[in-house]
């Protein structure tokens, strides 16, 4: 049977302070992420993971090869894995501010600079409604970058796109430290982004 476990975090729990506090990191990872590791490897079990040896984003992106019965439950515990993964590498203690090379080429294109893509990214998180993540993806059909936003815990992949970054504004990701002031939080949150993991994964992915 395919079994998931709890990625280790790249720094300390208390290493994103001031931005991201240690108390919501720890629990975060340790209580919410394990959450969706144990419900995504039950859910793949009831629909027999044997049939399934595919890493998740594989099985997101195409759910239709899962019995119906339980496309629902993967959808959301398997994003919640997926998506909390990738959350935790796109950040760093070492955040630089902006991106280099071909993915700042790809922002002054699609975004005219790289205060305006901030701009317009804060802007589609902070108007989520509810639960959900907002995402910079690579649009393989169209061969561009994408801000975008999922409720809940829906992957990119599950629409064939790539998430590159991800920003989880579900309120356990911040409420300790910034209550309901959900911008505050995003203003903060530009701060840790690893913008040299983001660049990597965009010239992987984009070839």
């Amino acid at each position: 049977m395919v079994q998931y476990e709890l990625p280790r975090l790249p720094y300390d729990y208390d290493e994103l302070e001031p931005y991201i506090d240690t108390e919501t990191m720890t629990i975060h990872h340790k209580k919410h992420h394990q959450s969706y590791v144990d419900g995504l490897n039950k859910s793949l079990e009831e629909v027999g993971s044997a049939s399934h040896p595919q890493y998740i984003t594989s099985i997101l992106s195409d759910l239709q090869l899962i019995p119906e019965s339980g496309r629902r439950k993967i959808n959301f515990f398997g994003g919640g894995f997926e998506n909390h993964r990738l959350f935790w590498e796109t950040m760093t203690p070492d955040g630089e501010g902006s991106p280099g090379g071909k993915l700042e080429d790809a922002i002054d294109v699609y975004y005219n600079s790289f205060k305006n893509f901030k701009q317009i990214f804060s802007d589609t998180a902070t108007s989520i409604q509810g639960s959900g993540w907002c995402w910079l993806v690579f649009n393989s059909t169209y061969n561009k970058i994408e801000i975008i936003s999922t409720e809940n815990q829906t992957s990119p992949w599950t629409l064939q796109k790539m998430p590159l970054l991800g920003l989880d504004v579900w309120e356990h990701a911040y409420y300790l430290k910034h209550q309901n002031r959900r911008p505050d939080y995003i203003n903060d949150w530009w701060n840790v982004v690893n913008w040299d993991y983001v660049e990597n994964r965009f010239s992987e992915l984009s070839g």
